[in-house]
């Protein structure tokens, strides 16, 4: 349910109605902390030296929002929230438009508790799009293609009730040349597979070295897993942490200087390079200790003002669980989730909450106090 007017005078990107049989543009993988990491390793491990070498490249990454964001006292070691975000632009023909992002990750940085923690959130998850000219709920993917990184930062706060300090964005290019930037990645593979919708890569269970062709395909694939879309998450989740290790363990300036020439002209993040060093300096314990979670939710059909529409949706305690978790990472105090979210579950009088198929009787509702 939306209407076609928007921030940027664009148009909603297509729905998606098949969830075993996504397009081109839903099935790619890409993400970004990479970047972060990169940044924050060279920043602690040179100082001076590396911060005025690596700052053409660091410049060149540093696009701010339009959002006001909570300021964040790094130097006091207060603890902060980061929105990883991968958009399907970068190959396969896609430059010159802004793309979805079909990759989401909330990141909470926890001082005190010495804890990093990457929240997924599936790319179909039914959201209310925040910053829209007029009420659109959609997925929330949309939101990045709608209004950008403002958007899609304010549409997850009120998604979550969660405040988000920074966000960092890598297109499908740059999660390649990073792979091959560090030597390629150790993943453990959870089960034999081959990729059919990313040319025909075979995957075989247990430990693999993957190069950046083949951690791309590893994290886009969704097709032969059975968990679908949430399969992926976990997939994309272990390359990152993959790739978070190799980072951190480089000694070298001059490995560091080539992977950011590699990378930079595919990532963007409103992090200034002095604050990347600030992280580093004062955030190891919790930057080096990665653990993950999800938003988990439902594939269903949706009745979306007549047509049938795959999305996920989100039980209220699921969408509070993470709320919670997200919140007290930050220091923040728990708060009742009310949202555009928690009131279309609450006027479901049909959909089975506990049921894992397929199912019709999700159906969104008309906004609030409209005809």
């Amino acid at each position: 349910m939306d209407q076609q007017n928007n921030d940027n005078d664009q148009k909603l990107p297509p729905r998606r109605s098949d969830h075993q049989g996504p397009s081109k543009q839903g099935k790619v993988w890409k993400i970004i902390l990479l970047i972060l990491l990169l940044l924050v390793t060279a920043g602690g491990a040179y100082g001076v030296r590396v911060a005025t070498q690596v700052k053409d490249s660091a410049d060149n990454t540093y696009v701010p929002t339009k959002k006001k964001t909570p300021t964040v006292d790094l130097a006091a070691q207060k603890p902060f929230s980061i929105l990883l975000l991968g958009a399907d632009t970068g190959t396969e023909g896609r430059d010159g438009y802004r793309g979805n992002s079909d990759t989401m990750i909330l990141v909470t940085v926890d001082p005190q508790h010495k804890q990093t923690t990457m929240f997924s959130i599936p790319r179909d998850t039914a959201a209310q799009i925040i910053g829209a000219k007029s009420y659109t709920y959609q997925k929330i993917n949309s939101a990045f293609n709608i209004g950008g990184a403002t958007m899609a930062m304010d549409s997850v706060e009120k998604l979550l009730n969660v405040p988000i300090n920074y966000y960092a964005l890598i297109d499908m290019a740059g999660l390649k040349k990073m792979v091959d930037a560090v030597g390629g990645v150790d993943v453990d593979v959870p089960f034999s597979f081959v990729s059919t919708e990313t040319g025909n890569q075979k995957f075989t269970k247990g430990k693999m070295h993957l190069n950046g062709d083949m951690a791309l395909a590893y994290a886009r694939m969704r097709k032969e897993d059975v968990e679908g879309d949430f399969g992926r998450q976990k997939r994309q989740q272990q390359v990152i942490s993959a790739i978070a290790g190799n980072v951190i363990s480089l000694n070298s300036l001059t490995r560091v200087q080539s992977i950011l020439d590699a990378v930079s002209a595919s990532v963007q993040t409103n992090i200034k390079l002095s604050q990347l060093i600030t992280m580093y300096q004062n955030y190891q314990g919790a930057l080096k200790n990665l653990k993950q979670d999800e938003l988990s939710g439902i594939a269903t059909t949706v009745n979306d003002n007549g047509q049938e529409v795959a999305y996920v949706v989100n039980k209220t305690s699921e969408l509070q669980r993470v709320s919670d978790k997200a919140r007290t990472a930050l220091g923040l105090e728990k708060e009742p989730l009310s949202n555009e979210e928690t009131r279309q579950n609450s006027l479901q009088t049909q959909f089975d909450w506990n049921s894992k198929l397929d199912q019709f009787s999700y159906t969104f509702y008309p906004q609030s106090g409209s005809n």
